[in-house]
Order: C-alpha cells, then sequence, then structure tokens
C-alpha cells in the first residue's frame, strides 16, 4: 500500500484530499506546515508527495528545489497543487522539478486519476504482499484473509475474486474483467456464476463485506 505526504495549510482540502485518499487504499500523513513535512521525511519516505505551492513557511517551489537536489529524495514522485493556473506558473513547477500539476479547484477522480498515474509511472517496488483495506486484511504470501482479526476461509475462487477487488479498491472492476482475470478468457459459463460467489463473498466477510458495492449494469467496487 502506497504512503503518501500531503502537504497543504488550507483544512478543508487537505481534509478532503486526505478522505480521498483513504478511501482509494493509500496510506496517508498530512502536514500543514513545510518543517514538519521535511522533519517526518527523515523518519519516514513517502511513494509520492501531493504538495500545495503557497505555504506559510515555505515556497512550494523552492522546496522541490531543495528535494531534488538531496540523493534521498531526487526520485520522489511530485505532485504540485496550487491555485494558479497561468501556463507559465505550470512550466515553472514542472522545470523546478515537479511531475505532474493539479490546480485549485479540481475534482476527487482528476486527485485520484493523476495519483494513480504517477505512480504507475514511477513505482518500481515489488507488489504488496498485504493488503489492508478497512477491517480486512489480506496476506499474500501465506493466501490468508482475515476479517477482524480472524480468519475466513474462502475458495480459491473466492480469494482470487476478492483479491482483484482490493487491489483494485476505489476503482470500479468491470464484470467482464472480473470473468476474464479470474476465471479465464475461455470461462463460458453464465455470468450468473459471479453474481453467486459475489453473494457468498460478501456472506463470509460479514460486516465487512458491505465494502463489495454493486455498480449497476458495470461491475464491482472495493469501496472501504
Amino acid at each position: 500500500m502506497a504512503m503518501i505526504y500531503v502537504v497543504e495549510d488550507d483544512k478543508n482540502i487537505r481534509e478532503i484530499e486526505e478522505i480521498a485518499l483513504k478511501n482509494s487504499g493509500y496510506q496517508v500523513e498530512c502536514f500543514e506546515f513545510a518543517g514538519d513535512f521535511m522533519t517526518a521525511l527523515e523518519k519516514q519516505m513517502p511513494d509520492l508527495l501531493l504538495l500545495d505551492i503557497m505555504l506559510p513557511d515555505a515556497d512550494g517551489l523552492q522546496l522541490v528545489e531543495t528535494l531534488r537536489q538531496k540523493a534521498s529524495t531526487k526520485q520522489l514522485p511530485i505532485i504540485l497543487v496550487t491555485a494558479k493556473t497561468t501556463e507559465i506558473d505550470k512550466v515553472k513547477g514542472l522545470d523546478t522539478g515537479a511531475d505532474d500539476y493539479l490546480t485549485k479547484p479540481f475534482g476527487i477522480m482528476e486527485l485520484i486519476s493523476r495519483v494513480k498515474a504517477l505512480l504507475r509511472r514511477t513505482c518500481t517496488e515489488q507488489p504488496e504482499k498485504v493488503i489492508t483495506l478497512g477491517n480486512v486484511c489480506m496476506d499474500e504470501e501465506r493466501h490468508k484473509v482475515m476479517v477482524d482479526g480472524e480468519n475466513c476461509e474462502l475458495t480459491y475462487k473466492e480469494y482470487e475474486l476478492l483479491k482483484l477487488l482490493m487491489t483494485n479498491a476505489g476503482i470500479v472492476t468491470s464484470r467482464e474483467d472480473i470473468l476474464e482475470k479470474v476465471w479465464g478468457t475461455d470461462f463460458e459459463g453464465e455470468s450468473r456464476t459471479l453474481d453467486m460467489h459475489i453473494k457468498t463473498l460478501r456472506q463470509k466477510l460479514k460486516e465487512a463485506g458491505g465494502m463489495i458495492k454493486t455498480v449497476r449494469n458495470v461491475g464491482y467496487i472495493f469501496d472501504v
């Protein structure tokens, strides 16, 4: 699960970003001041930085320059967030070393889309072996699922179905994609089989099963 640092002095925007990112399955740490962010950076390196340009104790562009000069943060993926909308402002941000640019006001879907796209381009680590969303924990190495700390016995298909939905948390997965990735391209059974597996999976997850939501006429989504 990727760790994202959010540096934003506007409390309302900071809370919106935090909720949206957590609901999409990311770990999030938020900071109002650049100084607090820099202190946290010494303890843990995030997978991506969402950085507001206008901060009370620092200039965002200068902060990017500082990060790019340090060996430990030279490759840190950075998305700049600002109310400035002119082309020259965007060019300055990108020339300074930012990887992407988000202009206020922005939509939640755009935020998540840009974060996912940047992580895809920059992430070179191995996939997470343990996925934790809400009170559901999936340990891929042990092929085990825990709900509220208790073991949840799943069939092979149920496990693969849950794994697909959890690794794409916050994103709707179409019925066609599920059938292809879980049952294989040669699967010729009725899609009713998928519905039955979703039903039994929800039952086995108990209250946590409510996080598996149906998107009518499209597919399913694991929504924390």
